[in-house]
């Protein structure tokens, strides 16, 4: 990838999570913590890497994105609000009563969500239909999917991870946004997965491991995915909790808490220092 588009790539990425941070204060509630770990994946996959069209969202050759960890919404609708799918005036009336924008994303009332999502573990079967569909009505589309690493613990992913195998379901890549917290605490704690990586070899996934913020390994692993034949592909992706807010990283505190009035600001001063500094470079 070539340096002016990295550096466009962290811009949009800073932007996104200001909009998280806006949309968990104006509610009062939400999970910050898991929805900035996860924005340079949907970064990349938004702004490079899905066909996708804001003005025809359902496209039938489109690609497909499912936010199994549908808790972290705000991220999703930062993404869909940038990628010009709604309108960013409605994120501040993210969790409120009349707002489209739900704590959980609904397929029926935001344009660009593929499923609506949130009860936990589910995301990778409704992901698994997509693919199978692509192939049996022979589409060229790719399907992602993002599942969050305490989500792994259900037992409903490990199903989904065989059949997504069985089938051979090549057109599919999962991301495991691997923060390693959750809303109890570090996850090797509270119900270890690990390892993570020779689990889902041992159900017949290609594996990748990369840096999740790290724009060049994502699009290294994205385009290794592609090139994988006769098995689905996961990427497990070490991101960090609450990354781009100083207080907030590496805090499972952060998970479900929403920022106050003052701490908002706090966050939104940092990255919008980021922002300047990432400027002053392009």
């Amino acid at each position: 990838m070539d340096k002016a588009k990295e550096l466009e790539l962290k811009k949009i990425a800073t932007e996104i999570r200001k909009s998280i941070i806006i949309q968990t204060a104006s509610a009062g509630s939400g999970h910050p913590g898991g929805s900035l770990s996860g924005v340079e994946i949907l970064t990349y996959l938004y702004f490079v890497e899905m066909n996708i069209d804001p003005k025809n969202p359902k496209d039938p050759n489109r690609d497909r994105f499912v936010l199994s960890k549908g808790h972290a919404s705000p991220l999703l609708y930062a993404v869909l609000a940038e990628k010009d799918f709604i309108n960013k005036d409605e994120l501040t009336g993210f969790r409120q009563i009349y707002s489209n924008l739900q704590g959980h994303p609904d397929m029926k009332k935001v344009p660009g969500v593929e499923m609506s999502t949130g009860s936990l573990g589910q995301g990778l079967s409704v992901a698994n239909g997509m693919a199978l569909a692509g192939k049996l009505d022979g589409k060229s589309y790719r399907v992602y999917v993002l599942l969050g690493d305490g989500e792994i613990q259900e037992g409903q992913i490990w199903e989904a991870a065989m059949t997504a195998a069985h089938y051979k379901l090549d057109n599919l890549t999962a991301f495991l946004d691997h923060n390693g917290l959750q809303i109890d605490g570090k996850i090797t704690e509270v119900m270890s997965p690990e390892p993570v990586d020779e689990k889902f070899k041992a159900f017949g996934w290609h594996v990748i491991k990369i840096d999740g913020h790290d724009f060049n390994q994502i699009e290294n692993a994205v385009n290794e995915a592609k090139t994988v034949k006769g098995k689905p592909t996961i990427i497990i992706a070490e991101t960090v909790k609450g990354k781009g807010v100083s207080f907030m990283e590496n805090e499972a505190g952060w998970h479900g808490t929403a920022p106050n009035k003052e701490q908002a600001q706090k966050a939104l001063e940092e990255l919008q220092k980021q922002l300047e500094s990432l400027e002053v470079q392009g």
